[in-house]
């Protein structure tokens, strides 16, 4: 589980009732008319309702957009060295638990960072270097004076994968679904009934009001990745569930996922659309380079994909262990050049990892006990021991940005501190096994699920805490049972890494609405007044240096009730690949900044890979190239 995107969220659907009207059905005589075959060119629509000649109008309609230049915007958007074609090949160590992007169990790493950008849009984007809005399925916006009403007008030339054309309804099918509570994705519910039904002031033109001031709204109905209404009225939020569990429904992104390149538990397929409408763009003409890009899946078991990996039967290997990567990233392949090497600074948020308490639960629902457990937790032994002292100790939520609230106590290995807290919390004394009990004879002992894969960084924690009389039972599991127990609350104690987000979202992981409710990232049943109260002045607040006293606030009240033992940060991202691939200067973008970068902004060399396999043949070496990047550095204060 990592990494959520820029608005936090990924969309979904609608149902029929809530749009009215009983809409198409499957197999109605309207496919015939699509069948992946695009929609004519519409010339009714007048450029009032968002039809051609809008550009002309525009201005005096006082939308805005955003104005390419090709001579600062690459590489950014892409390197004009870059190539279509060839297969990319990329091994996971699970099989994501649904190919929707949206509904429960959406928020896998796998739907959010490479299922959703590769085949689905929202209306608007991120400029990938500033941060400003770039069109997406809109070509122009517009914002109120009184920052609560939105309206996009999308581009007449967008198609989903069947043909169709994407329109106003779309937009609002897709917020419907979002407010269906049988999704059972309640934080979907929470960040989008802020907004007001959307409605359609024409067959391109889309108008939103908020329901209250929150700077984020537009930025979050502006990230929805939007779906096609005609199969969303089709059915309800828990017929979506089941439809779309491992189908995918038309998006009208650069890839797509046929149904028969979808095998379930073992791999999925993602095919270069022939027909996607927006390939000639310039934000789009160097980027999506792969006819087609290839998920493997080895479950919890990373030692045999690097193996694989060796063996060429994957292009990349992302390197998370920092003994990987300092004892084993030596081998034959890398000291020809044949496999290249890098370590990539970037911007990205560090996020956070550690161990997450289930506060609704024993021990945890002990603060004392939760403060124990991190005081016990040696982090800088195994940073210098384990990570060869590769990692940053981490003491935030936001830790490494400005967010980061400077006043949270280091908390560093202090055996004695966690003793007198296990005593004042009635653990005393120990059993004739070694272990604590309190009064009644309770023994400290609870359960650990986690995937072999990670094994490594939990026994010697394990180790640590048993020298103190503390039985923590390591239960070895499937990570898609592991998710499902999470979001179940059917857990003690998770080990938990979550990617950050450049928007900091706490809403949807710490309001208290959400404590008690199952399938939302509030998964330690964080709830606080203050916090509550906080949230609330920081969606209305369009201060950025306020928002950031804000962001610290909430993170030092976190860190005094510690529903987690913070672990380590790693600020950079390490990678092997094989070199028969072109890539930017920055190898991993400035946002992102990790292995999901290859699938948007890398390519397939083939003269490259012949020269590869020539070396191979031959026994010869080929330049190693820079070990370390820091291209982002000199955008430091940008």
């Amino acid at each position: 589980m990592k990494k959520f995107a820029v608005a936090g969220m990924v969309l979904t659907l609608l149902i029929l009732s809530a749009c009215g009207g009983s809409g198409n059905k499957e197999g109605s005589s309207t496919d015939a008319l699509y069948d992946g075959i695009p929609a004519p060119k519409d010339e009714r629509t007048p450029a009032e309702q968002g039809g051609y000649g809008f550009e002309e109008i525009a201005e005096s309609l006082e939308f805005e957009t955003y104005v390419f230049n090709p001579e600062t915007d690459y590489p950014a958007f892409g390197d004009p060295n870059a190539k279509k074609g060839g297969t990319l090949t990329h091994i996971s160590t699970r099989f994501p638990a649904t190919m929707r992007i949206a509904g429960q169990n959406y928020n896998y790493e796998e739907n959010i960072s490479i299922i959703a950008p590769l085949c689905y849009e929202s209306l608007l984007g991120l400029h990938p270097v500033t941060l400003e809005y770039i069109p997406g399925l809109a070509t122009h916006w517009k914002i109120s004076d009184d920052k609560m009403t939105y309206w996009y007008r999308i581009n007449p030339e967008a198609r989903f994968t069947d043909g169709r054309p994407v329109t106003a309804e779309d937009v609002i099918a897709t917020w419907d679904l979002l407010m269906d509570e049988t999704i059972l994705m309640p934080s979907s519910q929470l960040v989008y009934s802020k907004f007001e039904r959307p409605e359609a002031e024409g067959k391109y033109i889309v108008k939103v009001k908020s329901k209250i001031l929150n700077w984020r709204n537009f930025l979050y109905f502006s990230g929805m990745k939007i779906m096609p209404a005609y199969y969303l009225r089709q059915v309800d939020g828990t017929e979506f569930l089941t439809k779309y569990q491992f189908k995918m429904i038309p998006g009208s992104g650069p890839y797509v996922i046929y149904e028969q390149d979808i095998i379930n538990q073992e791999s999925f397929t993602f095919t270069r659309r022939d027909n996607y409408w927006a390939a000639n763009d310039p934000m789009n003409k160097y980027i999506n380079n792969f006819d087609k890009v290839r998920i493997l899946v080895v479950k919890d078991n990373r030692s045999l994909i690097f193996e694989k990996f060796k063996k060429g039967e994957c292009d990349f290997y992302p390197v998370y262990s920092a003994r990987e990567w300092h004892e084993e990233t030596n081998f034959e392949a890398v000291r020809n050049g044949w496999v290249q090497k890098r370590k990539v600074y970037s911007h990205r948020p560090v996020g956070t990892s550690g161990f997450a308490y289930n506060m609704r639960k024993w021990p945890f629902n002990d603060r004392r006990l939760r403060y124990a457990f991190a005081y016990l937790y040696n982090r800088e032994k195994m940073n210098e021991e384990m990570y060869y002292s590769e990692y940053d100790m981490m003491h935030s939520m936001y830790a490494g940005s400005v967010y980061e609230n400077p006043k949270n106590e280091k908390i560093t290995y202090n055996p004695e501190k966690a003793v007198q807290l296990l005593a004042e919390a009635g653990f005393k004394n120990r059993n004739s096994d070694g272990w604590l009990v309190n009064d009644e004879g309770r023994v400290l002992r609870f359960e650990i699920p986690i995937q072999k894969s990670v094994d490594y960084m939990v026994t010697p924690v394990q180790q640590m805490l048993k020298d103190y009389g503390i039985d923590m039972q390591i239960k070895y599991m499937d990570g898609n049972a592991i998710w499902k127990n999470l979001m179940d609350r059917n857990f003690t104690i998770f080990m938990q890494s979550w990617g950050g987000l450049v928007f900091p979202n706490p809403e949807t992981t710490l309001h208290s609405s959400l404590a008690d409710k199952k399938n939302n990232n509030n998964i330690s049943g964080f709830a606080d007044e203050r916090v509550d109260m906080l949230l609330e002045e920081y969606d209305t607040c369009f201060d950025q240096d306020r928002r950031i006293e804000i962001i610290r606030e909430i993170d030092g009240i976190y860190a005094n009730i510690r529903p987690a033992a913070w672990g380590t940060a790693r600020m950079s991202m390490n990678i092997l690949f094989w070199n028969k691939m072109g890539y930017p200067d920055f190898v991993f973008d400035r946002y992102e900044g990790d292995y999901t970068t290859i699938f948007k902004y890398w390519w397939y060399e083939p003269e490259k890979d012949a020269v590869l396999k020539e070396a191979m043949r031959t026994n010869k070496s080929l330049p190693q190239g820079d070990l370390v990047v820091r291209y982002w550095d000199r955008y430091k204060d940008m």
